[in-house]
């Protein structure tokens, strides 16, 4: 299934605030094993890749601390495949750097950019996706995204609308008509309703030819900073450059930086069993649950009368819990959550008190 001329970026420089008090700003999500595989977040995404490109067809963007965990979790990458950025500057930097070190390798690249941190339960149907749009992405000037099949009205995530267009390569590749931020209730379920409308799974998939081509369009003042160091990639000036670039560029989105201004924007309509695990509630719903509707990892969690819970326990501590009810349970070696679901969305916000409180200390 490899092919030598399609490349993946994986991004990989997120925090996860969300998934406090597991996700820290020193050990985020990402580099987790959330589902007790054995395998993390960033593992996990890395093996569903290798099929499509290959292990030295494949590059990871992160955040400089965190450059010493992924050689850890995935030794099979060489130093110059592991991209580290100085700064948190969004991901159109980070797809504009990953744009720099592919072209240096192969001009004639399909890239798949993807998150670290994603779920996806049919890996056939996400490889046959994945080739699908490449297909489309080759056959064309375009700019690829995958549109999540939407199950329920769920405010949570971006949504695509489309309509049909010309030269497609396949039924389920669609023009994208518009993009739309996450919406309130009300809002998601009319899109539902209307039946032209996807999650945005921001998984992008074109051809170095194409992204090159918009961010000089879109994102002129970006595309010369890195335009301006292109001799320094791959020598040991690259580091020093590259931090240099984004002292200087704009914290920008690629959904807004280029995708939504972009008219050659076209989705694929997917169904893979996907998640983004953006919340412990979200991961609730892919865990495995007991009589009582309750997902608990952890060798050693007792629950006596507990119903709908996700608890998540540390090593081997053991949890006692009685009578709880909707809960998130999360124990770790130095804090314990509790938190009724319908609330997770507070989590950030406890975050971001004990930030100001206690410095990184506890994030």
């Amino acid at each position: 299934m490899s092919n030598e001329n399609t490349w993946c970026v994986i991004m990989a420089g997120g925090v996860g605030s969300r998934f406090w008090p597991m996700s820290r700003t020193a050990y985020p999500k990402q580099f987790l094993d959330f589902l007790g595989l054995g395998r993390t977040l960033l593992q996990q995404t890395y093996d569903r890749f290798v099929p499509i490109c290959g292990k030295d067809r494949i590059l990871v963007v992160t955040n400089d601390r965190y450059a010493a965990i992924v050689r850890e979790q995935l030794p099979d990458l060489a130093d110059w495949q592991i991209l580290e950025e100085s700064q948190r500057k969004n991901t159109a930097p980070c797809v504009a750097y990953a744009n720099a070190v592919i072209g240096k390798h192969d001009p004639t690249a399909a890239i798949i950019v993807a998150p670290s941190d994603h779920l996806v339960l049919k890996e056939e149907a996400f490889h046959e996706t994945i080739r699908t749009a490449v297909r489309q992405a080759r056959s064309s000037d375009c700019l690829v995204t995958l549109g999540i099949v939407p199950s329920r009205p769920d405010t949570g995530y971006g949504y695509i609308q489309f309509h049909e267009g010309d030269g497609t390569v396949h039924p389920r590749v669609k023009k994208v008509k518009t993009f739309t931020e996450k919406p309130d209730h009300s809002t998601a379920q009319r899109f539902i309703e209307s039946g032209d409308f996807l999650w945005n799974a921001g998984i992008f998939i074109w051809t170095l030819k194409s992204i090159n081509a918009a961010f000089h369009r879109h994102l002129p003042e970006m595309q010369a900073l890195f335009d301006k160091r292109m001799s320094t990639i791959g020598t040991t000036e690259e580091r020093a450059a590259i931090k240099e670039v984004y002292a200087e560029c704009a914290n920008e989105s690629i959904d807004y930086g280029i995708m939504e201004k972009a008219a050659n924007a076209f989705t694929v309509m997917s169904d893979f069993g996907w998640s983004d695990l953006g919340t412990w509630g979200s991961l609730y719903t892919h865990l495995p649950k007991d009589e009582q509707g309750n997902a608990a990892i952890g060798s050693a969690v007792k629950l006596y009368g507990c119903s709908g819970n996700v608890v998540h326990a540390h090593d081997d501590r053991l949890l006692v819990l009685q009578g709880l009810e909707d809960c998130i349970v999360v124990s770790t070696k130095d804090a314990l959550l509790v938190c009724r679901k319908r609330d997770e969305q507070q989590i950030k916000q406890f975050v971001n008190e004990l930030t100001a409180e206690s410095g990184e200390r506890y994030i």
